[in-house]
């Protein structure tokens, strides 16, 4: 499976933004975000399952994970960021035998 994800980028505290990931199959996957601040490990951001079940980390429920299982894209909506979202965001798509993971995108949150 392969990940590339787009829409990162600067944006005041606050803002907005919406990360995509197109994935090149996503049939049978869980899809989700992880992110990785400078210093700290990679950690669990959001996720969807192939039913349309979706979970959060309690940080980020201001986000909103969606996924569209016609184009194999997995978005995530970012509303009320804060400098503590600032992080190389992943796309990650897994089942119960292999995990795949996207180049990133940055996010950073700056006035």
């Amino acid at each position: 499976v392969q990940l590339v994800e787009s829409g990162g980028g600067l944006v005041q505290p606050g803002g907005s933004l919406r990360l995509s990931c197109a994935a090149s199959q996503s049939f049978g996957y869980i899809m989700g975000w992880y992110r990785q601040a400078p210093g700290k490990e990679r950690e669990f951001v959001a996720s969807m399952t192939s039913r349309g079940i979706a979970n959060y980390a309690d940080p980020v429920r201001r986000f909103t994970i969606s996924r569209d299982f016609g184009t194999n894209t997995v978005t995530l909506q970012m509303n009320n960021l804060n400098t503590e979202d600032t992080a190389v965001y992943y796309c990650n798509a897994q089942n119960a035998a292999e995990s795949y993971w996207g180049q990133g995108t940055q996010v950073t949150v700056s006035s």
